[in-house]
C-alpha cells in the first residue's frame, strides 16, 4: 500500500487526485502533478522558505507531535535555529516513577505509596508487574509533557534499536535503568553506547548474558550484537558463524548484582583462550586474559567491530533514516543520503548529534516527497493528538498514572506496547520489508483508532475504571485565528492536523457539518457568537460542541490525518 492507495481508502476520490508514493512514482523523472517535484536527494542545507508547515513537519518527525504554541515558536525561528533548539538537550533528570499501585489486595512490602521503587534492593515478585506498569505510565507521561526537543523520540528510537522486553526481563528496576541510560545518552556516542549496553543488567537478563560462562557459552547476545546492533545482515556485512561463537567466548563472565542492579565481571567464569576472528575482521585475535583483565575483552570486541566503520555507520544511518524520514531506501537514497550521513558519523567519532543535525537540516528532509509519507505509529497518533488538543488528565497521582497507562494500553492494542516490543528486533514496522509502516494499519487497528479517538472527543471523554481522558474542543477552537468563520476555521484545523492537503470536497463535508446541514455561513457564525455572548448557557455550548465533535470526528478519521 503506497501513499496514494492509503489516501484513497474509504473515499470516492479518484487516485489520480493524489501523487503516487514518492519512491514508486513512475513519473518521478518526468511531469508530476502541479505542486509536486522530483525528489531532492541532497543532504545539503535546506534553502527553501521556512514556514509553519516546515516547522510542523520537523516536529511531527522529531517529537511526539506539537502544541499550538510550539508551532508558533518554531515557525518564528530560522530553520537552523529550529533544528539546533530541537537538538539542544539540556541536563534532564526527571523524578523517577513511583508507587502508584498500593491498594486493596496490592501492597508493596518495601516502598510506600508516592515513593520511588527504582532503587529498592529487592524486587518482590508480587509487585513486579505493578512496577513495570508504573514505569510504562511514567514513560508515557514524559512523552506527553516532553520539552520541545528530540529527547523522548530519540529515546524511543534507541529502545527500538537496543530492544528489550520488560515482560521477559521481569524486573522493573532493570527496565527503568536501561531506559534512563538511553534517555541520558540519546544524542551521545554510538560506540560507547554499544560498550555500555553490552553489560547493562536489562540486556544481560534479556539475552542471557548473565548465563554466559566458559563451560556453557551462550551465543544469544553475540549474535544480536552483530546482526541487530552494529553490522546488520546486508550484503556488506560478512561476519561468520565462527565470529559469533568467538564473540560469545569474549563475553563470558558478566553477572548482575540483584541488590544494586550493577553488572560485574566474574573472572573464574570467563573463557581465557585466544579468540580468533574471520577474514572479514582481518583475522583479528583477541588475546585471552585472566583475572579482572578478562573484562577488557568486551571493549576490544566492540573496537574490532567498529573497524568495519562503513558497514556499521551505514547500518545505523539506514535505521535512523527509516525511523525519522522514509522507509524505502533505493539506490539513489543509499548513495546520496545514507553514505554522506554515515561519513558524518565516522568523521565525528561516532557522535549521533551531528548526524541528526545533517539530516534535519537537509534539502532532502524538507522535500515535498519526504512529507506525509509515513503512517503514524500508535504513539505518534495518540500522544500527538493529546498534545495538540491538550488532553485533560486527572489531577491525583493514582489517576494521572492510570490515565497514562490507559494511553499505553490503547497503543498496545494498536501493536506498540512501550518497552515490550514483540522481539529483540524491535517493532516490525521499522524493519519488515516490504510492508514497513503499513503494518500499523489494518481493518482492525484503523477501526480502533477511529473508535478511541471518537470516545476521547465526547464531552465526558474516554472513561475506563473511573479515569477519564478527554479534550475540550471549544477551548481548542478558541485558540484558532477566526473560529467564527467556518471556512477559515476548517482551513486552519486541516493545516494543523494533516500533513497532506485535504481536498475541497472533504472541506465541503466539514463545512456542511458546522452549518448543521444548511448552506449559509451564518448558521455556524451565529451559533458561535451566541455561545461567546453567554458561555454559561449549557444549551448554547451543546449546540456548538455537537457540531465541533462531528466535524473533528470526520477530520481525524481521514486518511490524511494518519500520515506524518
Amino acid at each position: 500500500m503506497n501513499r496514494r492507495d492509503f489516501l484513497t481508502l474509504g473515499t470516492k476520490e479518484t487516485p489520480e487526485k493524489y501523487p503516487l508514493d514518492n519512491k514508486d512514482n513512475p513519473y518521478r523523472n518526468s511531469a508530476l502533478p502541479k505542486g509536486f517535484d522530483v525528489s531532492n536527494y541532497s543532504v545539503a542545507p535546506f534553502v527553501g522558505q521556512w514556514s509553519a508547515q516546515q516547522a510542523m513537519h520537523l516536529l511531527r518527525r522529531a517529537t511526539f507531535g506539537y502544541t499550538l504554541s510550539s508551532i508558533q515558536g518554531f515557525a518564528s525561528k530560522t530553520m537552523e535555529q529550529a533544528v539546533d533548539d530541537l537538538l539542544n538537550i539540556q541536563n534532564f533528570n526527571p523524578s523517577p516513577p513511583v508507587n502508584n499501585y498500593n491498594g486493596p489486595g496490592q501492597i508493596d512490602p518495601n516502598i510506600a505509596e508516592g515513593q520511588t521503587w527504582v532503587y529498592d534492593t529487592i524486587n518482590p515478585p508480587e509487585v513486579n508487574f505493578p512496577r513495570i506498569s508504573s514505569f510504562k505510565s511514567w514513560s508515557i507521561g514524559l512523552m506527553f509533557n516532553q520539552d520541545n526537543d528530540i529527547r523522548e523520540k530519540m529515546t524511543l528510537f534507541w529502545h527500538n534499536h537496543f530492544a528489550t522486553e520488560a515482560d521477559v526481563v521481569t524486573d522493573g528496576r532493570a527496565t527503568y535503568k536501561l531506559n534512563q541510560y538511553l534517555r541520558e545518552n540519546c544524542l551521545g556516542n554510538f560506540k560507547q553506547m554499544v560498550k555500555d549496553v553490552s553489560k547493562d543488567p536489562s540486556m544481560l537478563y534479556y539475552l542471557n548474558g548473565y548465563r554466559n560462562t566458559k563451560t556453557a557459552p551462550d551465543e544469544n547476545y553475540a549474535r544480536e550484537l552483530f546482526e541487530l546492533f552494529t553490522l546488520g545482515k546486508d550484503s556488506d556485512s560478512q561476519y561468520t558463524e565462527s565470529d559469533v561463537i568467538e564473540s560469545a567466548k569474549v563475553l563470558t563472565g558478566w553477572r548482575i548484582n540483584p541488590a544494586t542492579l550493577e553488572s560485574f565481571f566474574q573472572a573464574n567464569l570467563h573463557e581465557t583462550s585466544n579468540k580468533i576472528f574471520s577474514s572479514f575482521f582481518n583475522n583479528t585475535v583477541i588475546t585471552g586474559k585472566v583475572g579482572p583483565n578478562g573484562a577488557l575483552e568486551k571493549d576490544e570486541l566492540v573496537d574490532m567491530i567498529f573497524t568495519k566503520e562503513q558497514v556499521v555507520a551505514k547500518f545505523l544511518c539506514r535505521k535512523i533514516y527509516r525511523f525519522f524520514c522514509y522507509y524505502v531506501i533505493d539506490s539513489q537514497t543509499e548513495t546520496d543520503v545514507i553514505a554522506p550521513l554515515a561519513q558524518t558519523l565516522i568523521d565525528n567519532n561516532w557522535e549521533i548529534k551531528p548526524v541528526m543535525a545533517k539530516l534535519f537540516k537537509s534539502q532532502h528532509f524538507f522535500d515535498t516527497n519526504s512529507k506525509a509519507c509515513q503512517i503514524k505509529n500508535p504513539f505518534d497518533y495518540f500522544i500527538g493528538f493529546g498534545r495538540l488538543f491538550d488532553v485533560i488528565i486527572p489531577p491525583t497521582l493514582k489517576q494521572e498514572y492510570h490515565a497514562w497507562l490507559i494511553v499505553n494500553f490503547v497503543c498496545s492494542a494498536q501493536g506498540m506496547d512501550y518497552c515490550d516490543p514483540p522481539s529483540v528486533a524491535g517493532w516490525p514496522a521499522y524493519y519488515q520489508t516490504p510492508q514497513y509502516h503499513q503494518l500499523w494499519i489494518n481493518s482492525d487497528t484503523l477501526t480502533k483508532r477511529k473508535q478511541l479517538m471518537e470516545a476521547i472527543l465526547l464531552p465526558d471523554g474516554l472513561v475506563l475504571q473511573g479515569t477519564s481522558l478527554k479534550v475540550d474542543l471549544i477551548s481548542f477552537v478558541e485558540q484558532l485565528t477566526t473560529p467564527g468563520n467556518p471556512n477559515l476555521l476548517i482551513d486552519q484545523a486541516v493545516e494543523i492536523c494533516c500533513a497532506f492537503p485535504v481536498s475541497d470536497a472533504k472541506k465541503a463535508e466539514m463545512k456542511g457539518i458546522l452549518l448543521g446541514g444548511q448552506t449559509q455561513d451564518f448558521y455556524w457564525t451565529g451559533a458561535w457568537d451566541t455561545l461567546k455572548a453567554d458561555t454559561s448557557n449549557a444549551q448554547n455550548r451543546l449546540v456548538v460542541y455537537v457540531r465541533l465533535f462531528s466535524m473533528f470526528q470526520y477530520l481525524l478519521s481521514l486518511p490524511e490525518y494518519q500520515l506524518a
